[in-house]
């Protein structure tokens, strides 16, 4: 049996260790700007100083900056400093942002040049003391690089400090904070690399996800410190600039999503990308499609590996192994020291039997202490010790996870239970589609009905009578969409995952006729 992996106190402990071990090794790359670990340190230590001196210690430190170098150094900085990282998406409207600014009640907020006239405003309006800006030609967080006499602070964090104050992405109303412990945290980095070992020393992974998003956080950036790895940077994603990175940059692992695998697959430069220094792919933010995750293996030779997670579980909960069978469809195996089970979706007690359809519950170390100032949240979510993620997931006879839908996304057609996410996998399987979403909306005859987004590989490719028919041809007659409409794009939330709220708004107010819709009835 292969023993477990290390498990550092922090996560500052991790960087401390590479730091010392490898201090010559590249750790992050950014648009030219490289930083060895040595480096790295440096200016964590540095930057780490200048928060306790702003009494940062003990409290909570908004980061509203996009990727880049100094968001990597900010997050360790903030844990070095034994402060709470409150990582924001800065594409947040000024509703949103002062939420969370409001909720986190932040000592401090780091943020780009572009957001300064918003976030200076509500840091004014919520007087928020500490305002750090970042800009090219003024103040950056690699201004220590070279400053050889910058030691971390002391005492370093420990594993019962609260880490980061992860804001869920708010799909089902006002975004609330998940409050996860240095414990959590570090104890879910070993446990990934019990099912996904890291090559020491080797791995240059891709960036392209959002870094103030938990996936980009687990998977890259503490990932790659974590192995010694380099961490290569893309601060504004487009399909050519990932064409020309891999090569260039000796990519060996890319960290993706469904939107981002969908967009490169769809690209006509696609076919004549050199993708030769892939290793291995991950999947996550988001379900990964069956025919998509098969049709990117076969292009690229590298396999993908999906798992799954959320901000409650620090984030990662399963993944398909990289030493084992991976499973098309599934995404893997619960992590070592993780208890999953699948319960019934009426009161979630009765333990389900293996291939039946029921709310996923978790137990394990990196489970959240709870969400910050919502404590009737927190009971629902968190009872009798398991974690309720609200996800419907089924098990096979291997202990293979399947995801089949959100709890809340469930449509009851006429008293049956029906999954978008089934009907989404069907869809998926036209040659014709390159995006599917579909959505539960209410009808007045049968309870609920559900609806599809469809954005074809090119107009006219295919009308809304043959995916209709294909529908019919897979899915009992219960699961039929009620109608299809064609579109040429679907909305997307600032990490990528397709905004089902907006497009239950768009089925109220009437069907998209951009370029077509109809009854699939």
């Amino acid at each position: 049996m292969t023993e477990f992996p290390h498990v550092y106190p922090t996560v500052v402990h991790m960087l401390a260790e590479a730091a010392q071990i490898a201090p010559q090794r590249e750790a992050l790359v950014c648009e030219g700007e490289r930083l060895n670990y040595g480096e790295y340190l440096r200016c964590v230590a540095g930057f780490a100083h200048e928060l306790i001196g702003l009494g940062a210690g003990g409290g909570r430190v908004g980061i509203v900056l996009g990727n880049s170098i100094d968001i990597c150094v900010a997050m360790f900085a903030i844990h070095a400093a034994r402060a709470q990282a409150v990582p924001i998406n800065p594409a947040y409207t000024e509703r949103e942002l002062r939420h969370i600014l409001q909720d986190a009640a932040v000592q401090v907020v780091i943020y780009s040049d572009d957001k300064r006239d918003l976030v200076e405003m509500l840091a004014d309006d919520l007087r928020i003391p500490h305002r750090i800006r970042i800009a090219a030609d003024s103040r950056r967080l690699t201004e220590w690089r070279t400053a050889a006499d910058r030691a971390l602070p002391q005492p370093l964090p420990q594993p019962g400090d609260l880490a980061t104050l992860q804001y869920t992405g708010g799909t089902t109303g006002r975004a609330k904070g998940v409050n996860l412990t240095h414990g959590t945290v570090a104890a879910n980095i070993s446990q990934r690399e019990a099912l996904l070992p890291a090559r020491k020393d080797m791995e240059r992974l891709l960036c392209i996800m959002p870094l103030f998003h938990i996936y980009a956080v687990a998977m890259c950036l503490h990932n790659m410190a974590y192995a010694r790895g380099t961490l290569v940077i893309l601060p504004r994603y487009t399909p050519e600039a990932v064409f020309e990175i891999v090569p260039r940059e000796h990519i060996t692992v890319f960290a993706g999503s469904p939107t981002l695998f969908i967009g490169l697959l769809a690209h006509p430069g696609f076919p004549q990308a050199d993708f030769s220094s892939l290793h291995l792919s991950y999947s996550g933010a988001a379900a990964l499609p069956e025919e998509l995750l098969k049709r990117w293996q076969t292009a690229t030779g590298a396999p993908v590996l999906e798992g799954y997670g959320q901000s409650e579980s620090g984030p990662v909960l399963s993944f398909n192994p990289l030493q084992g069978e991976r499973k098309v469809g599934s995404v893997g195996l619960p992590l070592p020291k993780t208890k999953l089970e699948i319960v019934d979706l009426e009161e979630g007690t009765r333990v389900l039997p293996v291939g039946e359809k029921g709310e996923i519950r978790v137990q394990g170390p990196q489970v959240m202490s709870g969400y910050r100032n919502l404590p009737k949240e927190t009971a629902e979510t968190l009872r009798n010790g398991w974690l309720y993620t609200g996800d419907i997931g089924e098990f096979d006879a291997d202990g293979y996870l399947y995801i089949r839908d959100r709890k809340k996304e469930m449509a009851k057609v006429s008293g049956f239970n029906v999954f978008p996410r089934e009907i989404e996998e069907v869809l998926f399987q036209h040659p014709a589609v390159r995006e599917a979403a579909v959505v539960a909306v209410p009808d007045a005859y049968r309870g609920e009905v559900v609806k599809a987004y469809v954005v074809p590989h090119q107009a006219d490719s295919v009308s809304v009578a043959q995916l209709a028919a294909h529908c019919q041809a897979n899915l009992a007659k219960y699961k039929w969409p009620a109608s299809i409409d064609l579109v040429t794009e679907l909305p997307k939330t600032g990490v990528g995952k397709i905004d089902k709220n907006r497009l239950r708004d768009t089925s109220k107010a009437g069907p998209d006729q951009s370029q077509g819709s109809g009854s699939a009835r």
